[in-house]
């Protein structure tokens, strides 16, 4: 901050003692102490409060992006399940009812999927009509 060295403390003091006299510069020296002390305790002080604000809108900040992140993950599982209980009804839809074609998929033009006569047969699995479970 202030780019004093000793030989300007030596400088300073001589003056010092020369104004004042050496009655008066003990107490001088006290008094400048103590509004020195004060004056750092001060700014220890105000330095310590922006650290623990600083540190505080670090949490805030840290806390939100964990919950943006929560909250896509979570978004990213129903879309999942859903997509998975969609799966899950159209393959119950073609066991019960194996003559009707399979929905295509959504992502798929209904163009795109193949004709009508080129499904692939259900597997028979012996002479039990149920299909065999492994």
């Amino acid at each position: 901050m202030f780019d004093i060295g000793f030989p300007e403390l030596v400088v300073i003091a001589i003056v010092a003692l020369i104004v004042l006299g050496p009655e008066r510069l003990p107490k001088v020296a006290r008094f400048a102490g103590l509004w020195v002390r004060r004056a750092r305790a001060q700014w220890h002080s105000v330095k310590d409060e922006l650290e623990r604000e600083l540190a505080a809108d670090e949490l805030k900040r840290s806390l939100r992006d964990t919950q943006e992140a929560l909250r896509e993950t979570e978004r990213r599982v129903r879309e999942s399940a859903a997509e998975t209980e969609r799966e899950f009804d159209d393959l119950r839809a073609s066991v019960e009812n194996p003559a009707a074609p399979p929905s295509p998929p959504q992502d798929q033009d209904p163009e795109s999927a193949p004709p009508a006569g080129e499904e692939d047969a259900p597997l028979s699995h012996g002479s039990s009509d149920e299909p065999r479970r492994t």
